[in-house]
């Protein structure tokens, strides 16, 4: 859309404030409200913002940094008042002279799928979320009281969530984000809800916006929602499972060229020593290691759903791959940006699978899981593999980005 078209719409649709949001480090959402008359500058000059108070943009070289709306990912917050409504952007973060900033991820993310491109594919991502919902106290802070007691696919009563979870998938649809279904997780009061890929600067925004979106429901509604990697210490985590699936001309790789898509797949394997701290960013994200369901050893499989990468057959045929190491404290634009630059390695590299595995690891000896390679499994253990990574000292773009990144969870961590 143009700056005109949108400022008819914002006449149109009584709109008053307008929301210009981005990202921190971590991934937390962060905006800066303006008058709709303000629109027109910040398109064209960016709106300037105290970017040495956000983690990961306190750059000393760069003192000033701006805001300037991507017009195309308009929308209207629903749960904000109809009269004087309230429309966001995501935003792209410049310099003074109007230059993108080099760490913005969000920059990071749209570079790497303009190499795809180049390579004749694009990337798609979808998402398998989980989060809990727990009771808050008279004063509505947060307790760690479970809003029920229900397990893995339980129905109300035992579920208390399903009202919940409508309506998040109601409004996620109303902003323009495709649920594909929800349900009750293990843990007493854990849900998911999984939602339809897109490209992955879209999925990478729509996360943001769906996080966005479960917690305001859920202070509308008393409760407090946690995406939290291990809430509860002996129920299971929350992970983030990341379906990547490859298209060439609308048309899924594995079926078009089954060895670049091969080796994409056994590049991320490759890499996950290397990459997964920007998947699993806090200490506590390393207690799900090897617990419940989630992974621990860098395995593969196409029929074990416990595997940490697996490839599902849908009608007898392989379809992109489902990563099940990560959680919801990612910045998505990094962590998606990780993911295809390890497959664009791998590509270059012509690198091959393993061997499946297939077999249960509640079958195998210590002897033989010993010849598994594993995730790390502290963070300050994954942040060693990221500084001493080929993969990512090799790459400029990938080593600036990360060199902010470690700095600033090693930071945040320490402190």
């Amino acid at each position: 859309m143009t700056v005109d078209e949108v400022m008819e719409f914002i006449e149109e649709n009584d709109v008053k404030f307008i929301r210009l949001a981005f990202c921190d480090y971590f991934g937390n959402q962060k905006n800066v409200s303006v008058m709709p008359d303000e629109l027109q500058k910040a398109a064209e000059r960016g709106e300037p913002f105290d970017s040495f108070r956000i983690a990961g943009f306190d750059d000393a070289n760069v003192q000033d940094l701006f805001l300037r709306p991507d017009l195309s990912t308009m929308c209207i917050l629903p749960w904000r008042p109809q009269e004087g409504r309230v429309l966001r952007f995501y935003c792209d973060v410049v310099t003074a002279d109007g230059q993108e900033y080099a760490l913005d991820p969000r920059k990071l993310l749209k570079d790497t799928i303009e190499e795809c491109k180049k390579l004749d594919f694009k990337p798609r991502i979808g998402l398998n979320s989980e989060f809990y919902l727990f009771r808050t106290d008279d004063e509505d802070n947060p307790t760690l009281i479970p809003w029920d007691n229900g397990s893995c696919y339980d129905i109300a009563p035992l579920d208390r969530g399903e009202n919940i979870r409508r309506e998040i998938c109601l409004t996620m649809e109303e902003m323009g984000i495709t649920p594909e279904k929800s349900y009750h997780e293990n843990g007493p009061g854990q849900n998911e809800i999984d939602f339809e890929d897109d490209s992955a600067l879209h999925t990478a925004d729509n996360f943001i916006t769906y996080k966005n979106v479960v917690g305001a429901v859920s202070a509308r509604n008393g409760i407090f929602a946690s995406f939290a990697p291990k809430p509860l210490q002996d129920e299971s985590g929350n992970g983030l499972h990341v379906k990547v699936t490859l298209l060439r001309s609308g048309k899924n790789l594995r079926e078009e060229d089954p060895d670049m898509a091969e080796y994409f797949t056994a590049g991320v394997l490759n890499r996950m020593r290397d990459i997964t701290v920007f998947l699993n960013t806090q200490p506590e994200s390393y207690l799900r290691f090897g617990q419940g369901e989630a992974p621990k050893y860098i395995t593969w499989s196409m029929q074990n759903r416990s595997r940490l990468l697996r490839i599902p057959v849908v009608n007898g045929k392989p379809v992109g791959f489902l990563l099940r190491s990560p959680d919801s404290g990612i910045n998505p634009y990094i962590a998606f940006t990780m993911i295809i630059k390890a497959g664009l390695s791998g590509i270059e590299a012509k690198e091959k699978l393993p061997a499946p595995v297939d077999r249960s690891m509640r079958l195998m000896s210590d002897e033989e899981k010993s010849a598994f390679e594993k995730l790390p499994l502290t963070l300050d253990e994954a942040v060693e593999c990221a500084k001493k990574s080929a993969f990512i000292n090799g790459d400029s773009d990938l080593k600036a980005i990360s060199d902010r990144f470690l700095s600033v969870v090693t930071s945040a961590t320490h402190n």
